[in-house]
């Protein structure tokens, strides 16, 4: 079930977080910088208002400055911050930390680097609750029905468990719990769901919305994805450079947005522009020769009671964008390095380009002139030391023998068909923006010029405005370069933007493939049919 904003009539309206003009500075060195600029929001208990911008925008500052979290570095250096009728704004650590938990309530993006790996999930909720004077022979109890209230089936056992033995869904639900264990009146949730996948999000931010309803908390949502926020918020602000400029009831921003810069941001969500590249899209004609072929491929990993991949059978005909689509587990990652020739497999035939890959692949992978990846993470998949230069000629240097003058001409025309400027060639990878980086890392993937391209969740950790430059990246270089690109996400809205083909995997076995179009509209399995259910709507 799908809570809708504001569904309760006698929703009590007491403001939970008021902000006038917040002007919030960073000290990297000896001087100020202003990166929130006279900001002026609010929320009430019984709603929502969701906090949308580009990366930088300044979301994550306010969110943090809400809760008096801002590190030893940032400061409010003007404005103000009332929290249920209390000035916060000059509040000191020590003056913070009654409210925390009893007042506000604070769920982080990542909850693997927010819980400790040592400690179990009972110790951490027993040490939240002794914070709130909660008796030692009571902890227990209150900590199982903690889980419990947040839907962790077997909440007395889970208690035993440290963060690596649960899921990402089941430890963004320990964030809640300890979130509202002293039944706080405001909950800022600052993207929780942005690493998780469709079924799993819309799990998390139904129990929110349930929160809301019950507890008449105040909910402030930091998201990057506007079609999110538009289901679930009954107010949007929208921030652009530490500035407010839209806001207003959800319907109305995404309707009849006042700013350029709001509905250029609406105008790149995939949820609310399904068509953007419906001009590129082609049929998939069968006769077509594949360019990837599977047949009955079978993975299972050492101490793993079930196969990764079972009997998985997968054709993606040349110049192509074939989607590979599922939850997370399903085995899609598992498929990508396989297809790769990144990873073993135990039976089957994989063949790319027509050439049949060896079951244990070497470690010269031989097909890489014909196939290259590029992954979620270019920060982790770039190597911190070398320039962007340095990046670039390493594969030509490793693959042919040419000159010093040949391999620079080819680094400069890699670096051009991802419209990268050469002033970036003597940087590094943490000195780039996120856009920029993954820009590198297709140039990388390009330098060899291979006839596919396997793309495993590669937009998923930019925001939208950074992903559709990605995407229109991709799709440009496929109808120029006759690409082929097997696009593993789960983000089905992009998928039925870009796609013209989709596989559904679930736990290692294939549910269907299909042409995109058909696919979404008559989905034959009763998980494909979950999986789209789950996606935010548009309208």
């Amino acid at each position: 079930m799908t809570i809708a904003p504001s569904t309760a009539v006698d929703a009590p309206t007491t403001t939970a977080l008021e902000v006038r003009e917040l002007r919030v500075s960073y000290r990297p060195a000896h001087r100020l910088i202003e990166v929130v600029h006279g900001v002026t929001l609010s929320v009430s208990r019984g709603r929502t208002l969701a906090l949308v911008g580009q990366s930088g925008s300044g979301k994550s500052t306010i969110a943090l400055a809400a809760a008096g979290l801002l590190p030893r570095r940032g400061e409010v250096t003007g404005g103000s911050i009332t929290l249920a009728s209390r000035d916060v704004t000059r509040f000191r650590d020590r003056d913070w930390r009654p409210l925390r938990g009893s007042e506000i309530g604070f769920v982080p993006q990542d909850p693997l680097s927010s819980l400790d790996p040592l400690q179990t999930i009972g110790s951490r909720l027993n040490a939240e609750l002794k914070r709130h004077g909660v008796p030692r022979r009571e902890r227990a109890v209150r900590a199982a029905e903690l889980l419990a209230r947040v839907g962790i089936a077997d909440a007395a056992h889970k208690l035993d468990l440290r963060p690596h033995e649960l899921s990402g869904g089941q430890l963004q639900r320990v964030l809640i719990a300890i979130a509202i264990s002293g039944s706080p009146q405001l909950l800022i949730a600052d993207e929780p769901t942005s690493a998780l996948d469709v079924t799993v999000q819309r799990t998390i931010l139904d129990l929110i919305g349930e929160l809301r309803e019950e507890l008449g908390l105040a909910v402030l949502l930091i998201t990057h994805d506007l079609a999110l926020a538009r289901e679930r918020a009954d107010d949007i602000a929208v921030l652009h450079d530490g500035v407010v400029v839209d806001q207003g009831p959800a319907d109305r921003v995404v309707s009849h947005p006042e700013d350029d810069y709001t509905r250029e941001l609406f105008a790149n969500a995939p949820a609310l522009s399904p068509d953007r590249y419906a001009h590129l899209l082609r049929p998939v004609d069968p006769a077509v020769d594949a360019a990837i072929e599977v047949a009955g491929i079978v993975k299972t990993f050492p101490g793993s009671p079930r196969p990764a991949l079972n009997g998985v059978d997968l054709r993606v005909h040349r110049g192509s964008v074939h989607a590979l689509v599922g939850e997370s587990g399903s085995g899609k990652s598992t498929l990508a390095r396989i297809v790769a020739g990144l990873e073993s497999f135990d039976e089957g035939a994989v063949t790319v380009s027509g050439r049949a890959l060896p079951q244990h692949p070497p470690v010269a992978n031989r097909f890489a002139r014909r196939l290259q990846m590029v992954y979620q993470n270019p920060l982790s998949a770039l190597d911190p030391r070398f320039t962007v230069r340095q990046l670039l000629d390493e594969p030509i240097s490793l693959s042919a023998k040419l000159t010093p003058a040949e391999r620079a001409a080819r680094v400069a025309t890699a670096l051009d068909h991802v419209a990268l400027p050469s002033t970036v060639l003597d940087s590094r990878p943490h000195d780039l923006s996120g856009g920029q980086r993954q820009r590198v890392a297709v140039a990388r993937a390009l330098a060899l010029s291979p006839e596919v391209l396997v793309l495993d969740e590669p937009t998923s950790a930019l925001d939208v405005t950074v992903q559709t430059q990605i995407i229109d990246l991709l799709m440009e270089l496929r109808d120029r370069d006759e690409l082929t690109y097997l696009f593993i996400s789960h983000d089905l809205s992009l998928v039925r933007q870009i796609a013209e083909q989709v596989t559904v995997l679930e736990h290692g076995r294939l549910v269907e493939s299909a042409p995109t179009a058909e696919l979404f509209a008559r989905p034959r399995d009763a998980y494909t049919r979950r999986l789209i259910d789950a996606i935010p709507k548009a309208t």
